[in-house]
């Protein structure tokens, strides 16, 4: 009798797992979040529309930000992306439609 309890609390607990279970964002989503505030959620919309526009492009636009003299605010948000994380934040736009 106590064997089959245990079972089938075991058996329970298994079928319950996937509900519990934890999805992956898509790559550069997390990094390129913090853009939403201004650039609209998944960069459609805001100041300027990200979404759709080649990373080759918004990859050269945060590098020229990163290196001006006088910065301003977009300017500092791209000085605190390293290069991989700016190449998988101009990848997640550019997959957006």
């Amino acid at each position: 009798m106590n064997q089959s309890r245990i079972i089938r609390g075991l058996v329970l607990a298994l079928a319950a797992a996937p509900a519990f279970a934890q999805t992956t964002p898509p790559s550069g989503r997390l990094l390129a979040s913090n853009c939403f505030q201004c650039h609209g959620t998944n960069g459609k919309g805001g100041v300027e529309t990200l979404a759709g526009k080649s990373a080759s492009e918004i990859v050269k636009e945060l590098k020229e930000m990163q290196g001006k003299a006088t910065p301003k605010m977009m300017d500092m948000h791209a000085r605190g992306y390293t290069d991989a994380e700016i190449a998988l934040i101009a990848n997640y736009f550019a997959a957006q439609r």
